[in-house]
């Protein structure tokens, strides 16, 4: 009997350790006009010092717009003392249904470089099981040198910008990131794709499964075909 409840025991730890959280980081680099090579949009969401209406993050259809009316997460914290004075805004959210966290960051639109580094020392650091990046495609204004050392883990990566896939895909696999999401066009990198990807990658779902969800989403909202939308984002190679 002793020995029954034993392997009782031993059987619910290993459920138990399978079950664990999903850990995500969402790094959010404010559009800036100042500063980003970007087509200039109105000067409101285009001021990368006010997250509350930046158009990646405050206004309608931005990040934090479209989590905190999310009927699949909860907010749990919202800080705007953060202790560095380039993260404006850190939200933490936790999923309704599934054992998931979701930390994001509103970063200075003047220091998108430094949030892209970020983004991907978190991720080689391999804290997470999934880190995304949210904004204009920084390495379109001039290099930055790629993570110095290999990836602690399997860490997913989504990258939301205009033709990730071309600029950040092979760059990050050379350290050992895994892709889950890349952009193939230019493209409005809306929070209401992150929102639509995670749930399929939540359940364990196929790259390509992730990549319709996140096509389905950008269609309804650009009102455009859904293969048009699914268009926008990056095939992947089968692992």
């Amino acid at each position: 009997m002793n020995r029954l409840v034993c392997l009782l025991f031993a059987i619910s730890l290993t459920g138990f350790a399978a079950a664990k959280e999903k850990r995500i980081s969402v790094f959010v680099g404010l559009c800036d006009n100042a500063t980003q090579g970007i087509a200039k949009v109105g000067a409101k969401v285009g001021d990368g010092n006010v997250p509350e209406e930046n158009l990646y993050w405050g206004c309608t259809d931005g990040f934090k717009d479209v989590f905190k009316k999310s009927k699949s997460w909860k907010l749990v914290k919202d800080e705007t003392a953060t202790g560095d004075e380039r993260i404006l805004e850190r939200m933490t959210f936790h999923h309704v249904t599934q054992d998931a966290v979701l930390v994001a960051e509103a970063w200075r639109g003047s220091k998108l470089a430094d949030c892209l580094k970020a983004t991907e020392s978190s991720a080689v650091a391999g804290g997470s099981d999934l880190v995304a990046f949210i904004g204009h495609n920084v390495l379109m204004d001039g290099d930055i040198d790629p993570p110095a050392t290999q990836a602690n883990g399997n860490t997913a990566m989504m990258v939301l910008c205009c033709k990730s896939d071309q600029y950040f895909r092979i760059r990050q696999r050379n350290v050992g990131l895994k892709p889950a999401l890349y952009t193939a066009d230019y493209m409005y990198p809306g929070g209401f794709i992150l929102s639509a990807a995670l749930e399929p990658w939540l359940e364990g779902k196929s790259a390509e499964e992730v990549r319709s969800a996140a096509g389905a989403a950008y269609a309804k909202n650009q009102k455009i075909k859904v293969s048009a939308g699914t268009g926008v984002f990056a095939k992947l190679p089968l692992e």
